[in-house]
């Protein structure tokens, strides 16, 4: 089922004004997630957990000196295809979650965030646990830690 583009069009918009790709297509997310380097990646909703905490915790976290290189975002119940393709290809034995938020080192599964423990916590407790995966694999001597 896709959501009407209109509804969920402040949503997506969201997370490109903190600089997200949109992932529309299995080609643009093989594309992202095969290049070298880390790369944070969005599974965004319609949820309120997604707009309650999910979302705003990214922006919270982007705002530590430590970073990804690349930020994208496959939106679920709207990028159908791209969705599945993350899932099959990139989360393999990762429970079907959305929100959630993966970070990637080098296309390889580093940390995941699930929508558990998005769900009924506040944005700054998720923020610090992506702080704390930054820190861990995103300084730029550490991107070969998963190599």
């Amino acid at each position: 089922m896709r959501y009407d583009p209109l509804f969920v069009a402040p949503m997506r918009e969201e997370l490109v004004r903190l600089g997200f790709e949109e992932l529309h297509t299995p080609e643009d997310v093989d594309r992202a997630l095969e290049r070298p380097g880390t790369t944070l990646l969005v599974i965004n909703s319609v949820c309120g957990c997604a707009a309650g905490s999910a979302r705003p915790a990214v922006a919270l976290s982007l705002r530590h000196t430590i970073k990804p290189d690349y930020l994208v975002t496959v939106f679920a119940g709207m990028d159908i295809e791209a969705t599945q393709h993350v899932r099959e290809r990139y989360l393999i034995g990762q429970p079907p979650s959305s929100p959630s938020i993966a970070l990637f080192v080098n296309g390889k599964l580093a940390t995941m965030i699930h929508r558990y423990q998005i769900e009924g916590h506040y944005p700054e407790t998720i923020a610090q646990m992506l702080v704390e995966a930054y820190d861990r694999y995103c300084q730029k001597n550490d991107t070969t830690i998963l190599a």
